[in-house]
């Protein structure tokens, strides 16, 4: 029997790659789909039309034993949208994380930010970092991967600003900071959410920092 994966978020930036990837890889995936939307899905899917923040509208849906991986979110997320993260993002989060439990998930994988203290994304962290307890709370064994900027189509403009980034690890007194908040390329978390999707904790919840993110 083909592993199974369940996936919210799965047109998007992250997801439409990740699902490829694990078709190559032989899983049956599973994606949630707004009316509409599921053609953008692979036909080699099975697809679920359901609204991404009511859980009952999908939950019967989710294989019994099955990886979750919770991508749905704002995109490009900004300073400008953060009346949208708790309602978009904690929602979608909430309603995954009941529906997984219900459904009888075995691992929970959630994308969430790196947690060092910002202000210009502060409310985006702390939306995150309020799915992060949900996750927590529901007694799901779960992976939480914690990245920052990812570079990729589309998402190239931070490399303009590459050598400061460099400069600001070697200083003493911005070192700490810059490292915890180091840029990701996007093989570097595709490969990283695989390999959190083959490789579930051995404790009930594993955090994957930047630093990991970046060595896979």
């Amino acid at each position: 029997m083909k592993k199974q994966v369940f996936i919210t978020g799965g047109t998007g930036y992250l997801g439409k790659r990740l699902i490829a990837q694990l078709l190559n890889l032989g899983y049956e995936v599973t994606a949630l789909c707004r009316k509409g939307s599921e053609r953008k899905v692979p036909d080699v899917c099975i697809k679920v039309i359901g609204n991404p923040f009511d859980a009952e509208s999908f939950q019967s849906s989710i294989p019994r034993g099955s990886t979750y991986v919770q991508l749905f979110g704002v995109p490009h997320p900004g300073p400008k949208k953060k009346h949208l993260f708790e309602s978009i993002d904690l929602a979608s989060a909430t309603a995954s994380v009941k529906a997984a439990k219900d459904a009888g998930c075995n691992h929970f994988i959630y994308v969430s930010v790196a947690q060092e203290p910002t202000k210009i994304m502060m409310d985006y962290q702390l939306c995150r970092a309020k799915s992060e307890r949900l996750i927590d709370e529901s007694g799901m064994k779960a992976t939480i991967l914690r990245p920052w900027y990812i570079i990729g189509p589309g998402h190239y403009w931070p490399l303009f600003f590459l050598p400061l980034f460099k400069l600001l690890e070697w200083l003493p007194a911005t070192a700490n900071r810059a490292k915890a908040l180091r840029l990701i390329y996007l093989k570097q978390m595709l490969n990283a959410l695989i390999y959190a999707i083959e490789t579930p904790p051995s404790q009930r919840i594993k955090i994957i920092e930047i630093s990991e993110i970046r060595n896979s």
